[in-house]
């Protein structure tokens, strides 16, 4: 067994790529050798800003041999079809050919031998064709050859049990030489195998894993911080991202001028970060320092003192620049920016984006009432600012920081910190591990954005397809049920998405699409209930009547890209059900009970006690009994159904025509417990519902053991049927038992 070692050298591979380069380096090369027969083990990449490597241990000396079988004609069967046979075979006489027997009769195969080659061989002809068709997110050429590489390629070593596997790349022969640190090592040296190649990097001031730099960077970061009283602000993006810059990290510390201090501490960071690659440092209170953290890719003579400056004179001017456009924001107000939202486009059949926010703000006095603690004036007041640090010089530079800057306007302004933190944290959360709005303000600003968004695409029909989402839909709703859930707010979504976010969209739609005199004319007549207008087919355009079917029947507009009802409802509300039930079963809920829950509820903190009610139902013996009870009535009803029609036997059942016991006896278990399970539902006390279900155990099974349902008498069996589907509907006060499996 060998070990395979690989390396490309070139110049400075951006760091956002090295990840991805390793990962396909190692499926390429191991896919090519499986393909080939040949399997090793322990297969990894290691990338630094200058290399590409690839160690795969345990590599057989050569490809297993291969025997096969090539059935030919009959025995007896005409020359040119054996002919035939001996070419495709490679024999020179039927002699070479063995006979085999089968039902059918004797017949001719051909036995070949292929014998396995040397691995070697199968590399020096597999690394040349990865690297040409390498799948580098860009690439380029140099000099006067025909390779393409994301920087120039300038050795390849490549080692097969300490042996050189010889092939040439664009004129690039292969060998077992590598370069150090570009600054701080000599010449190339040789190596032998991996732990040779590790060792004698390291000494020439590379460190080759790329967690290992991490470790090192990270460690070193906090190490300094900590020798002034601070704390490392935790970044551990970023932290890879220049672990992919150097190869020998040697973290160095710098100070911040004073001056800048009082421009907002996340402009700061964000400075450092995206524009310079520098960490910020923490007081003890939590608060930015006058500290940064710059990573150098040498061991300076002078300590690193003239890096530091350097550092510390490009961060001033990036600060000076800051500090100016936040100077600069500040002599103007949020709400002076909103007609500036009008020459921003949210979506070309969605109106602007002053369009969206008047929305938002619309929507979010609507919601407020929804959510304790929220004030809706000031819901209305936040919703409309929401976005207008949109059109902010700090936004238009660090486009991360909206909300954020929009929050510090707003104290600027004078709006208190109650509007702020709303601004602040409308955008929240913006992914599963985000953290929610923490504000009553902010949650109602979050949840009108998000449904206005959700209303809107899914109203153009910009729904979500496989895995495609382009307007982060699903992101939204999932956004839209952790704010309901988390906080414990009760709403009534089809509340919420149908009657108070749809109208505001709608009269937006219909005002870029009709003309301005029309659209007037139909606004002053419903005075603003484009709904009614719709419904009434008032909507008239150049060309004549806007085409409408019944709204009551199907709602559908033939002629535009605004939809309603069976259009909007239908898939949106099926899109809330389906992605609740995914989000409730990543949370432990089985994905039959959320099923049997939903039952035309739209509340997802509703939904979620109904959930849990059944589940701690079904988890006792009454429960598991009444299930299978439920479960055996509903296929007679099924199998019966089949021959007098779907719903024959929905009537109430005749006390007349009971002749056992146990039919009166169910009878009036069924109609005392539907009539509890009723009332606990209306007051929502599942817990209560399920009880009320549960004393139906006794006599369903007395009922299915004493009571044959299929009675010679045909009046007699009609009326059990009817008895079984009372015990049907009576289950379903609660729930869709019949979504539940088992």
């Amino acid at each position: 067994m060998s070990e395979l070692l690989l390396e490309l050298f070139s110049e400075e591979i951006p760091a956002r790529m090295q990840k991805r380069a390793g990962e396909d380096l190692v499926r390429l090369v191991t896919d090519a050798l499986k393909q080939a027969g040949v399997e090793g083990k322990n297969a990894r990449a290691y990338t630094t800003p200058r290399r590409l490597a690839l160690v795969i241990d345990d590599l057989p000396e050569k490809t297993p041999d291969v025997k096969e079988e090539r059935k030919g004609p009959k025995v007896g069967a005409p020359e040119k079809a054996i002919e035939g046979f001996l070419r495709a075979a490679g024999l020179s006489s039927i002699d070479e050919a063995s006979v085999q027997e089968d039902k059918k009769g004797a017949f001719y195969v051909a036995v070949t031998e292929k014998k396995g080659r040397a691995t070697a061989d199968v590399i020096a002809e597999i690394v040349p064709a990865t690297i040409r068709a390498f799948p580098w997110p860009k690439s380029m050429r140099w000099g006067r050859g025909t390779l393409r590489w994301v920087r120039p390629l300038h050795s390849i070593l490549c080692i097969l049990g300490g042996e050189v596997v010889p092939f040439e790349v664009d004129g690039i022969k292969s060998g077992n030489t590598t370069r150090g640190h570009r600054f701080m090592s000599g010449d190339a040296f040789a190596v032998k195998d991996y732990t040779d190649y590790d060792m004698k990097l390291f000494e020439a001031k590379v460190v080759l894993d790329s967690e290992k730099r991490a470790n090192f960077i990270h460690e070193g970061a906090k190490a300094l911080a900590s020798a002034e009283g601070l704390t490392l602000k935790e970044d551990d993006a970023l932290l890879h991202e220049v672990a992919g810059l150097v190869e020998w990290p040697v973290p160095l510390m710098g100070a911040i001028d004073d001056e800048f201090m009082s421009v907002p501490q996340e402009v700061l960071t964000s400075t450092m970060r995206a524009n310079q690659k520098y960490f910020a440092c923490l007081d003890a209170k939590g608060n930015l320092s006058n500290r940064f953290i710059v990573v150098a890719n040498l061991e300076a003579e002078d300590g690193g003192k003239a890096i530091v400056n350097g550092n510390e004179r490009v961060l001033r001017a990036r600060f000076a620049d800051a500090r100016f456009l936040w100077g600069q924001d500040r002599k103007h107000t949020l709400t002076s920016r909103l007609p500036k939202l009008k020459e921003v486009v949210f979506h070309a059949k969605l109106g602007t984006v002053h369009d969206k926010a008047m929305r938002i703000g619309k929507l979010a006095e609507a919601l407020a009432p929804f959510v304790p603690g929220a004030d809706a004036e000031k819901a209305r007041v936040a919703g409309e600012l929401a976005k207008a640090d949109l059109t902010s010089q700090m936004v238009y530079e660090f486009p991360e920081l909206q909300g954020l800057m929009g929050a510090y306007y707003a104290r600027n302004d004078g709006l208190g910190d109650e509007i702020a933190d709303a601004i602040a944290e409308h955008y929240s959360p913006v992914g599963p591990t985000d953290a929610v709005p923490s504000t009553p303000l902010g949650k109602t600003v979050a949840l009108a954005d998000k449904i206005d968004t959700l209303v809107g695409f899914f109203g153009i029909g910009e729904t979500p397809t496989g895995s495609k989402d382009p307007y982060a839909l699903r992101r939204a709703v999932l956004g839209v049920f952790r704010i309901l859930l988390e906080a414990g707010i009760r709403m009534d979504l089809g509340t919420a998405l149908y009657d108070f976010a749809f109208p505001p969209l709608l009269r937006d739609h219909w005002r870029n699409a009709l003309p301005k005199d029309e659209f007037d004319r139909v606004e002053d007549k419903y005075q603003g209930d484009w709904k009614e207008a719709v419904w009434y087919q008032d909507v008239e355009s150049a060309g004549g009547k806007m085409v409408f079917e019944n709204f009551k029947e199907k709602a559908l507009r033939k002629d535009a890209d605004f939809y309603w009802d069976v259009a909007l409802c239908g898939p949106l509300d099926d899109f809330f059900y389906e992605r609740l039930k995914v989000y409730l079963r990543d949370r432990g809920a089985r994905y039959d009970l959320i099923g049997a829950s939903l039952s035309g509820v739209m509340d997802p903190a509703l939904i979620v006690k109904r959930v849990e009610a059944l589940s701690d139902f079904l988890s006792t013996e009454d429960g598991a009994n009444l299930l299978s009870g439920y479960k055996r009535a509903t296929n007679i009803l099924r199998i019966e159904e089949k021959k007098d029609g779907e719903g024959a036997f929905n009537a109430a059942p005749d006390e007349k025509l009971f002749v056992e016991p146990e039919e009166k006896a169910l009878a009036a278990a069924i109609e005392t417990a539907a009539k509890d399970a009723r009332a606990a539902v209306a007051k929502e006390d599942f817990g209560a519902a399920m009880s009320a279900l549960a004393k139906l155990r006794a006599p369903v099974d007395a009922f299915f053991d004493k009571v044959t349902v299929n009675a010679d008498d045909a009046d007699v069996r009609a009326n059990r049927l009817k008895l079984l589907a009372q015990i049907r509907a009576g289950l379903h006060e609660v729930a869709d038992f019949s979504k539940v499996e088992g």
